[in-house]
Formats: structure tokens, sequence, C-alpha cells
């Protein structure tokens, strides 16, 4: 199996309702280290550059105000198959689609103010863990 890293993101919604330290415990249980992290209210550049691909759809400018509305928690995870795994943890985008017992089925109110973001794709991964994160501030994480 591959060992990957991801961006992963604690949105608006899951820093205000105190979610933080329930999504990275799970993270770590399932096995992904978290390399880097940071709270950080995105500016509207950053949101509006981080989400581009979705510049043309109807939903864009409520996702950037959403994003702008408070602190974040940036993360890089690392582990083997990280991006899926994150994703599985994390559940389908619409909550009421999420499998019981993932971040978005237990903390997330709606499709839009959803608790959690992960990499879709290695590619995608590679240009989010970029946008937010310089290589000086990743860390290797060793498991004892």
């Amino acid at each position: 199996m591959a060992i990957e890293r991801t961006l992963s993101i604690v949105k608006p919604d899951g820093v205000w309702n105190g979610h933080i330290g329930d999504c990275v415990s799970r993270f770590e249980k399932a096995g992904l280290n978290v390399v880097a992290m940071k709270m950080k209210t995105l500016s509207r550049a950053e949101a509006e550059g981080f989400y581009y691909v979705h510049r043309e759809r109807k939903f864009f400018g409520e996702l950037v105000d959403f994003m702008t509305s408070g602190p974040c928690v940036l993360m890089i995870l690392e582990g083997e198959n990280a991006i899926a795994r994150n994703r599985d943890i994390m559940g389908a985008t619409d909550p009421k689609n999420a499998a019981p017992g993932t971040i978005r089925a237990d903390f997330a109110q709606s499709i839009g103010e959803n608790t959690a973001h992960g990499s879709d794709a290695p590619e995608t991964a590679a240009f989010e863990t970029s946008w937010f994160f310089a290589g000086t501030e990743i860390n290797k994480v060793v498991r004892r």
C-alpha cells in the first residue's frame, strides 16, 4: 500500500461546535499521522483560490463566504492510503447520506456546513497541501 499525504480541514462549523479534537482523534485512531497543523481564518483570496475548481458553480460564493466566516483547522495527514481513508472517516458530503459513525454523520448540519474537507485524489492533495503549507512546516512523525 502507498504512503500518501492529504489535506484535511476542520471547517468553521466544526471549530465553532467544538469538534476539532473529535476529528483529530478519529484520524489518529485510524492510523493516520498529523504531520502539519494550524488554525487559520481564511482570507477571501485564499478561499477563492483554494476552491477555484468550483468558481463556475452557483454555490461558489456561498462556499467562500462560509469558509471565511471563522477559523479552520488545516492539517496534512499521512499514512497508507491516506486520501481514501480520510474520505471514509469524513463520510459522504451530504450528512444525510453519510454512514453512521463518520464525522459528517455525527457532526455536520447540512451539505454546505459539513464540518470537514479532504482531498479527493493524489493530484488534488498535492495542490491543496502546498496551498496552505510550506515544505518546512511538514514534519516526520514516527509512531512508537
